[in-house]
């Protein structure tokens, strides 16, 4: 039976069969048995059937497990055979998944009220949909929504390194962020863009696989980019403003990757979501202006559309984020570690809006507000903005009176904030509002009128400042303020006591000698070394005079480090050769440990359905046993007079759990009733205490509010009278000091005097040494180029001389080669002549033993052998003896056989195999017997 269910055809029929019956569960388990046994690596169109059914039934069971097990098995099969079976699949099981959740409970509110779908449910809630029916079914349609999801996760594993299905994998990827979009999963878009990030970095980690998508195809690079927009979109729909900037970040990355830039619409969608997402960065608002400005860049170039208005617009919306950009950067302390974040933050930030910053200290002044108004004004984009844009730029940044910049501003504000609308012309920016810019540029305004009043004014009221800026009260002003002071921007000082404002360093003064120890401690240095100067150095000839032994010494240690250099080298690039053998092997072992790690998942999933049947004839017998429960509670029931637990229904033991669960919830419920009931009469009796006590209080607040009141005055008259007698101390102080000044200022000039004489004495003295020290730099350098034009020419020669020897080596090594292949050739010759001659001899042998043999043929009886035989041999042997002439061995063994005992009693030649031996024989003899010749001759 095993081996008939093992064909394909017979396992579908199988299959339908069971599910015409109702058994699904056992339909599963056959045809996944199928699917993953090992036999069936050859694809048919009955393996595509069979998955169309497998997927059916995975879906109708929710068996997201089962469905990735056969698609990853379905994969192997048909990856080089036929992809796009696979596909069809896939988008078989997407749309079944997709209606299963589109037929699903229309009150979502219900089913979706989890964070996160792949978190298991708390033992209570499972307690509560077995009580409650409609909690139940919000239950059923959450899995539902669960299934589909991790169908998406399924499908986007599988085909992450697939080169053939990338379409498949990007519609698949888009369907997610829509599923996301649209049920506002938040939990799940996050982990789905850490997936597709993760398969990106895996794609470029491991290179070597074979079926890897090509990011340098066009097409390729196109899907991957279409994607990480769509990502982008949907993450600012969201308002997940930070896994929009990664988005952000991913596009920059495989833009950089790749080393090409995307399509023109592509790049302004781009710029577009990159400025939104600065903008909601309240930190960020001059990042936000270069986007725009980037974005404006796009849209007069590349879009063809765009009108005179959107285009106005736009040019208004780029000049109102660059002025709401801060007017001072924010200051740091004097942490290198923070000064590095903000240099690599700033350099990174750049990068993302394509500015190229280079890696030093000036990089603030690339991206800074200054250098971006001049931007403006030198590309003409403040020329395409409208008048009151126009206006409020030349008030704003240029100089102005104080008290009227408030009244002029306040009006174009106004008309500026009902500037906006939506555009025809451009789709990635559909509408543009200007007065979100408002509040930003209100700030700016008190900014610019705070810095002028303090360039007039030393001191101003309070109540005045607080008129000529009508945009804020004052506790905002004075907020304003402090981070402008914080920052270095504005230097003032607020005293309530006399109701005003202080403008200039006063009280700030501690700032400047932060730093006077370092200070004082560089002046000590300075005067030590004009008072007690170093000591001359030596000339370098005095001071080494065996430079050139040393020159010589140090040169062929160079050499010698140069050939140790590179054998270590070689020696390392051996070692990274055993190095990628070894990981190679390794990946081939973890291979094989994962395919034998999955065939013991396979047996124990095998082993579990077949405990499942057990549980279930173990589930049967506790049935009949919940039968016989009821039996013996109704007998009960009757002997106590009470009704019968349950009438004319099927009872479970589950179900008699059940019973005493919902007997529990009643008494729980009726004792919260209870609790509710007593907390509303200790509701009421507090209600009661505290409008009794509330008049003592209000009379026991008065009186307390009297005694501080009079305190108040007492201290206040107080610390006047002590006020007039610390300035009338200071009066007199000021008076007796004041005889003193004239001595002072004579004093004064003397110390002067003399110090000017002694600073010029020093002054002519450092001179001298300077012109010294340049003049003994000058003959040291004289003599280093003589030196190294010396050791240039000798090399020169030693380079020459090793030139000429390599040569003379060459051209003998030459002359060797050919006279070997000459000597070759010689022997060579001689070779193939002898072969000659022992061909020759080997035919003649032949044609003699082909004569022999005849002439036994016609022999005329055996009975007359014998007797010609010493005939013939006396006749064969006196030509040889006579003559010396060659006789073979068969005509001289001829005689001596023929009267022996066990000779053949035919005349046949011998075997081959002593013919052969004889031959053999023949060519060890000596040349005088014609066996063998010298090579020589």
């Amino acid at each position: 039976m095993a081996n008939y269910f093992a064909r394909p055809e017979n396992s579908l029929n199988r299959a339908e069969e069971l599910i015409n019956v109702g058994q699904n569960q056992e339909a599963l388990e056959t045809l996944h048995s199928f699917i993953t046994s090992r036999r069936h690596r050859a694809w048919t169109r009955t393996h595509e059937k069979i998955m169309f059914k497998y997927v059916e039934l995975c879906v109708d069971m929710k068996r997201g497990r089962h469905a990735k097990d056969g698609l990853i098995q379905y994969r192997g099969i048909c990856q080089q055979v036929n992809i796009g079976s696979l596909e069809e699949v896939i988008k078989h099981l997407l749309r079944l998944a997709t209606d299963k959740v589109e037929h699903a409970s229309q009150e979502l509110e219900d089913a979706l009220n989890v964070d996160d779908l792949e978190a298991d449910q708390r033992p209570e809630d499972l307690m509560m949909s077995y009580v409650n029916v409609d909690k139940g079914k919000n239950r059923s349609d959450r899995e539902w929504f669960k299934f589909l999801w991790e169908t998406y996760r399924t499908i986007l594993d599988i085909l992450r390194n697939n080169s053939r299905l990338e379409a498949l994998y990007a519609m698949t990827a888009h369907r997610a962020f829509q599923f996301c979009k649209q049920y506002k999963r938040m939990t799940e878009f996050r982990r789905l863009c850490e997936i597709i990030r993760n398969h990106l970095a895996n794609l470029n980690k491991y290179k070597d696989q074979r079926d890897r998508p090509d990011l340098a195809n066009p097409e390729s690079l196109q899907l991957y980019l279409d994607t990480r927009f769509e990502q982008l979109k949907v993450a600012t729909e969201l308002n997940l403003w930070q896994e929009a900037f990664r988005s952000i970040e991913d596009i920059h990355g495989l833009m950089c990757m790749v080393k090409k830039t995307p399509k023109s619409s592509l790049m302004v969608v781009y710029y577009s979501k990159l400025s939104e997402i600065f903008w909601k960065s309240s930190s960020n608002h001059l990042y936000h202006a270069y986007a725009w400005l980037k974005l404006f860049s796009l849209q007069k170039g590349f879009n063809k559309n765009l009108n005179q208005k959107d285009l106005q617009l736009i040019a208004s919306s780029v000049v109102l984020a660059a002025l709401s950009a801060p007017l001072y950067e924010t200051s740091y302390g004097a942490s290198h570690l923070e000064l590095e974040n903000e240099k690599e933050r700033s350099s990174r930030m750049a990068k993302l809006i394509a500015f190229d910053v280079e890696s030093s200290s000036e990089h603030k002044e690339v991206l800074s507000r200054s250098a971006l108004l001049s931007d403006l004004v030198a590309k003409g984009v403040l020329n395409c903005a409208t008048q009151e844009v126009k206006d409020l730029y030349h008030i704003l940044e240029h100089e102005c009176l104080p008290l009227d910049l408030a009244v002029e501003v306040e009006p174009l504000l106004t008309k500026v904030s009902k500037l906006g609308g939506k555009l025809a012309s451009a789709s990635s920016v559909p509408e543009i509002q200007l007065s979100q810019y408002v509040s930003s540029l209100e700030k700016l305004a008190a900014l610019r009128l705070l810095r002028r009043v303090s360039e007039v004014y030393q001191t101003i009221n309070i109540v005045n400042l607080s008129k000529i800026i009508p945009f804020f009260d004052f506790p905002n002003v004075e907020k304003i303020s402090v981070e402008a002071v914080k920052n270095n921007y504005l230097a003032m000082k607020v005293d309530y006591r006399k109701g005003a404002v202080l403008f200039g360093n006063k009280g700030l003064e501690s700032e400047g000698i932060q730093h006077h120890l370092s200070v004082f401690a560089e002046s000590l240095s300075k005067s030590r070394a004009m008072i007690c100067p170093p000591a001359k150095r030596t000339k370098l000839g005095e001071a080494l005079p065996d430079l050139l032994d040393v020159v010589e010494k140090e040169h062929k240690r160079l050499l010698a480090r140069k050939s140790i250099i590179e054998k270590r080298k070689e020696e390392q690039e051996r070692q990274l050769l055993e190095m990628e053998r070894e990981e190679a092997a390794k990946r081939l072992k973890t291979q094989k440990i994962t395919e034998e790690a999955e065939q013991r998942r396979l047996a124990s999933e095998f082993e579990q359905m077949k405990n499942q049947r057990i549980l279930r004839e173990i589930e049967a017998r506790e049935l009949e046993e919940a039968q016989a429960l009821l039996q013996e509670a109704e007998k009960r029931s009757k002997k106590k007079g009470k009704r019968t637990v349950l009438d004319g229904e099927k009872i479970t033991r589950q179900s008699l759990l059940e019973l005493a669960v919902n007997e529990q919830m009643r008494e729980k419920q009726e004792m919260e009733k209870r609790l509710q009931k007593l907390g509303k009469t200790m509701d009421h009796l507090e209600r009661a205490k505290r409008e009794e006590a509330a008049p003592l209080i209000e009379t026991l607040f008065q009186h307390r509010l009297t005694e501080e009141e009079a305190l108040h005055v007492l201290e206040q008259q107080q610390e006047i009278d002590v006020s007039r007698q610390r300035h009338a101390g200071d009066l007199e102080e000021k008076k007796r000091l004041s005889r003193m000044l004239e001595n002072q200022k004579i004093f004064r000039e003397r110390v002067v005097s003399l110090r000017r004489g002694e600073f010029d004495r020093l002054k002519e003295e450092r001179e001298n040494r300077i012109k010294q020290i340049l003049q003994s730099r000058k003959q040291e350098r004289e003599a280093k180029r003589k030196m190294i034009y010396y050791l240039r020419s000798e090399e020169e020669k030693q380079k020459k001389l090793l030139e000429e020897e390599e040569a003379r080596k060459l051209e003998e090594l030459n002359r060797k080669k050919r006279e070997a292949a000459e000597y070759k050739a010689k022997q060579d010759e001689i070779a193939e002549k002898q072969r000659q001659r022992e061909r020759e001899a080997e035919e003649r042998q032949k044609r003699d033993l082909s004569v022999t043999t005849r002439s036994v043929e016609v022999a005329p009886t055996p009975a007359a052998a014998p007797a010609a035989a010493p005939a013939a041999a006396a006749a064969a042997a006196a030509p040889a003896s006579a003559g010396g002439k060659y006789v073979p061995r068969f005509k001289r063994m001829a005689a001596d056989g023929a009267g022996s005992t066990g000779s053949r009693p035919d005349d046949r030649p011998a075997p081959n195999g002593d013919r052969w031996r004889d031959d053999r024989d023949r060519d060890r003899r000596p040349a005088a017997y014609g066996g063998w010749r010298s090579s020589k001759e």
